[in-house]
């Protein structure tokens, strides 16, 4: 079991360990910036790649201790478990493939894990990583990082208010354009490798964050779709585009579109969510305003600390109205939610019930979602249930 008590010489922060993440992964920088942006972690160890000359080369570049730069995850969490000052949480941003088995290797010694999405390559692994996440003592927090955006917080809350009344209809979609053509450089290998990625590609990479955050801000509960999906590009062995219609528990109706062959799309994640007294829209990529309609009356624009803008926005929020918060800001508001989890873990308290972040049922949802896709696709886009 890991040593979780305060650690003086780092002030009080979290102890973090990651798997992957090395000098040339995207993901692994994202994620070291988040967890300090609010200062309540110290990366102090990892196995940062699949090698161990490339995981050495990392940490040495990150100016951790060659001591706790470790060869693969299973050495790494049987060190860290026994050390004193050993791990508290880890970081895992690996591709898809290796989520699980990292995952348990932490798990079964009581070591928190934030885990970038999705939660498996597949369902069975899902299905047996739930059951170890709740076996545990340790957190489990996904990285669905858009979740942590203040606009889309002031979103969920004005629906659970009842601003825009029964929810009828729900559209969201997340297009890019980045594998328009063949590419092989590493990102996008292994991500349009099923060995890899998972049977999903971008229902997988992207798909799967425009349905948790239509879940989260909605609150509905996914019941059937029908999937549409193709592999635009020769020779592609997953999904590049989708098109997927939606039938929510309740009656609520949905719409969502990924693709990675879109053409003049760089991240052009957007939601609306319209109910019989009004409707919401936003966009990923002007994140700062929220648009909120009352049927009959002028389209009104509620921004970021803005008039209008309540208090679960403004617990996701560091500067005032007019100074842009995005991307970097909303991943690390997921990591200082994970964190207050974990601090009240480590003091044996109970966390301010007003902190929210993904969990593994989150991340079960959305393996559900990509395993449901590609067998309604198989059969022609037929309507399938979920799970």
């Amino acid at each position: 079991m890991a040593i979780t008590g305060r650690n003086e010489s780092l002030g009080g922060r979290i102890r973090l360990g990651m798997v992957g993440g090395g000098n040339d992964a995207f993901i692994g920088g994202v994620h070291r910036i988040a967890s300090r942006i609010d200062d309540k972690y110290q990366l102090v160890a990892g196995a940062l790649s699949s090698t161990p000359e490339k995981s050495h080369a990392s940490a040495a570049a990150l100016g951790l201790d060659p001591e706790r730069s470790y060869d693969n995850f299973t050495l790494m969490a049987e060190i860290e478990a026994n050390r004193e000052d050993g791990i508290e949480a880890v970081s895992i941003v690996t591709p898809n493939h290796m989520h699980y088995a990292a995952a348990i290797e932490f798990l079964r010694r009581g070591i928190h894990v934030i885990c970038d999405k999705p939660l498996t390559s597949t369902l069975e692994e899902a299905e047996k990583l739930v059951k170890e996440a709740e076996q545990s003592d340790a957190l489990f927090i996904l990285t669905h990082n858009y979740t942590g955006y203040p606009m889309i917080r002031q979103a969920n809350a004005m629906i659970a208010n009842g601003d825009i009344g029964t929810i009828r209809v729900v559209q969201v979609e997340y297009p890019q354009d980045w594998l328009t053509e063949f590419a092989d450089f590493k990102q996008a290998a292994w991500r349009t490798d099923p060995a890899r990625s998972g049977a999903g590609g971008s229902t997988g990479d992207i798909g799967t964050h425009a349905f948790n955050l239509a879940s989260f801000v909605t609150g509905l509960e996914l019941e059937s779709l029908a999937a549409d999906l193709q592999s635009f590009v020769p020779g592609r062995q997953v999904d590049d585009n989708g098109h997927i219609m939606m039938r929510f528990k309740g009656g609520a109706r949905g719409m969502l579109w990924c693709s990675q062959v879109a053409p003049g799309c760089e991240n052009s994640l957007k939601l609306r969510v319209f109910g019989d007294k009004g409707g919401l829209e936003w966009c990923q990529e002007d994140p700062n305003y929220l648009w909120y309609t009352p049927f009959g009356e002028p389209k009104r624009l509620i921004t970021r600390n803005g008039a209008g803008a309540g208090d679960a926005a403004a617990r996701m929020s560091r500067t005032p109205s007019g100074h842009p918060e995005g991307y970097l800001e909303g991943f690390a508001n997921i990591y200082s939610e994970a964190a207050a989890a974990i601090l009240a873990k480590r003091d044996g308290s109970a966390p301010d019930p007003a902190v929210t972040y993904p969990t593994v049922q989150d991340g079960l949802k959305g393996v559900q979602f990509i395993d449901a896709c590609v067998r309604s696709s198989a059969a022609n886009a037929a309507w399938v249930t979920i799970g």
